[in-house]
């Protein structure tokens, strides 16, 4: 019996200082030291939340970029990818179709090699990421679409270039760029 007193003792001590205690530090001290990244890294524009830089978001209208496509829609509560495998007919046929609408939507060449971020969906369906080159296969059809001059369009080719985020650490991942702040900068562009 003595045993087991000692051992509800030290359950309730760990679980105070685990499940209560060590919480609320590590959030008290995320708060202080990054406070916006520890809120979810939200986006405000004229005061309305418009989305966070951590999840994607679906853009379809032909004046923004294309964020890569999500097995989950972009909802984030049942965060994950389809588990499609390489040998199974429906990533395939998905593949196919993802590539093909991509190419006809940025009237594109037939045969053009399409980033693979813009066939298959990531793996939590949040990624908010797509490659420079991916973003720079939209640029023409973005310019058409607002009917921006040649001096607008090279403006948009260099706000993709400065926008575009090197690997982290400068090996982890590839180069990126953020669908929602390049859509959010291309708005601000003259």
């Amino acid at each position: 019996m003595k045993t087991l007193s000692i051992a509800l003792k030290i359950f309730l001590v760990f679980t105070i200082l685990t499940g209560v205690v060590y919480p609320l530090l590590v959030t008290g001290i995320a708060q202080v030291v990054f406070p916006r990244q520890a809120n979810g890294s939200l986006i405000l524009k004229d005061n309305n939340l418009i989305g966070s830089e951590l999840i994607g978001q679906k853009f379809n209208s032909t004046i923004y970029f294309s964020s890569r496509p999500s097995a989950i829609e972009n909802n984030p509560l049942p965060s994950g990818g389809s588990n499609y495998g390489l040998t199974n007919a429906k990533l395939k046929a998905q593949v196919i179709e993802r590539k093909n609408k991509f190419i006809a939507f940025n009237q594109l060449d037939k045969n053009m090699e399409v980033p693979s971020e813009m066939l298959f969906a990531s793996a939590s369906g949040l990624d908010p990421h797509i490659s420079p080159e991916a973003a720079d296969l939209q640029i023409n059809r973005i310019a058409k679409a607002r009917n921006f001059s040649n001096i607008q369009k090279q403006k948009l080719k260099t706000l993709v270039e400065e926008m575009s985020e090197a690997p982290q650490l400068m090996c982890l991942g590839e180069s990126r760029v953020n669908v929602l702040l390049l859509n959010i900068a291309l708005d601000k562009l003259k």
